[in-house]
């Protein structure tokens, strides 16, 4: 089975960090997001997978081949079109076999067996209280009768999250092909929902299954939600000379932690330094430096130093700030 990842976003809502790093690679509850994305999809049985990269996709490339042995075909948007022209440039890969589609910024917490086992295409859904920010699926007996692509007035609260379980991917092909040579784009782009709607017309089946761990990875707030609800799986007693841990933390092996309290509720990478510091709720990324901080709410990017008494910060790699 092959599952479709379309990570070719700039993910500028986590700028400065997304400057340098591709937001799949930044690092949640010890692992980058498209790491544990991976490894929820070799999970359920995908042995396959096609990544459309982007903006710093060599990154992207170097850190799945090093770490995962999962055939992976490597596909680049270099314009961004949209989520559907995205799936369209990967079509070269999939043939007449199901594929799931997932996208590179979420990470799920669901079953896909039933879904799979099922004789139906099947897309992902939350009941959310404001669905306008999403797209929207309405139903008839049980099957998707339309998908509105962030309605202004919707008629339904059911948003689509993400993951999308496609049993006729030609077909998507086809009516992807169509909506881009009529050029029919909502919202400036060409969206999968439009596509999906077109296969329904066409009168393709396709259900929704409820996605309750849906854990959004767009922005610095919804990041460090995740990095919590992560965080709280993890069932670890550390312990370290001079150090007060307040679990649920990550702490890597190869970090070096003096006179310090960490957690609850942080993730503290590989190669960090941390000396007379408090941190919670907040991501250390690799090789980053703390000395005298009390950080809470924080997201500190690969090889930045911190040293002074800042309380909250969003810095991107390579950053110094100094406070006395």
């Amino acid at each position: 089975m092959r599952a479709i990842i379309p990570v070719a976003g700039f993910g500028s809502r986590l700028r400065p960090h997304t400057y340098t790093l591709p937001k799949v690679l930044l690092n949640v509850a010890g692992k980058p997001i498209i790491g544990h994305i991976l490894d929820k999809v070799i999970e359920d049985g995908f042995d396959e997978a096609t990544i459309i990269v982007g903006y710093l996709g060599e990154k992207i490339k170097e850190y799945i081949q090093s770490n995962y042995s999962i055939k992976v075909d490597f596909i680049e948007q270099s314009e961004p079109k949209g989520l559907a022209h995205a799936v369209y440039l990967a079509r070269e890969t999939f043939s007449v076999d199901p594929i799931l589609i997932i996208l590179g910024d979420t990470i799920f917490d669901v079953n896909l067996k039933p879904v799979i086992a099922d004789s139906f295409s099947a897309i992902g859904v939350k009941s959310v209280k404001d669905p306008r920010r999403f797209g929207v699926v309405e139903l008839s007996n049980d099957f998707v009768k339309q998908m509105i692509e962030k309605p202004e007035n919707p008629t339904s609260n059911l948003a689509i999250v993400g993951l999308y379980w496609i049993r006729n991917p030609q077909l998507l092909a086809q009516c992807i092909d169509e909506i881009i040579m009529k050029d029919k784009r909502t919202k400036g782009e060409y969206q999968l929902t439009d596509a999906l709607q077109l296969m329904v017309q066409r009168g393709d089946k396709i259900k929704t299954f409820n996605v309750e761990g849906w854990y959004d990875c767009g922005k610095p707030e919804t990041l460090l939600a995740t990095n919590r609800h992560l965080l709280e799986r993890i069932h670890n007693c550390l312990s370290m000379d001079g150090v007060v841990i307040n679990p649920p933390v990550f702490i890597s092996t190869k970090a070096k932690i003096s006179r310090s309290v960490i957690g609850p509720y942080a993730t503290i990478a590989d190669d960090t330094v941390v000396e007379d510091s408090i941190i919670r709720n907040s991501i250390v990324s690799e090789e980053a430096h703390i000395f005298r901080v009390l950080l809470e709410d924080s997201l500190v990017g690969n090889s930045a130093v911190v040293d002074g008494n800042f309380k909250r910060i969003n810095i991107g790699d390579s950053s110094e700030i100094e406070f006395h």
